[in-house]
């Protein structure tokens, strides 16, 4: 993907993206089978979670890429940090 330089983090993005392609999968199937509304739902917002979730691992490996770049006295922040960052915003 342009724009990243870190082909482990994309990997975990495609895991996550895969993931959130098997709730959804799982969540028409619920609603195909007349499931109750609060279940599907539920569901639905852990495919939406997991989506968010891939959505800031690619802009967090994006500002890290950055940051490797960037000159400072302080060592840069790890992915994961900028990504819990990220995730509190949310």
């Amino acid at each position: 993907m342009k724009g990243t330089d870190n082909p482990e983090a994309m990997d975990a993005v495609l895991k996550r993206l895969r993931r959130a392609q098997g709730q959804l999968a799982g969540v028409i199937a619920m609603i195909e089978a007349g499931r109750d509304c609060k279940d599907v739902v539920t569901q639905l917002a852990a495919v939406s979670r997991a989506l968010d979730r891939a959505g800031f691992k690619i802009i967090a490996s994006g500002m890290r890429d950055c940051m490797n770049a960037a000159d400072g006295e302080q060592p840069p922040l790890s992915e994961e940090e900028l990504e819990k960052l990220f995730l509190s915003l949310a």
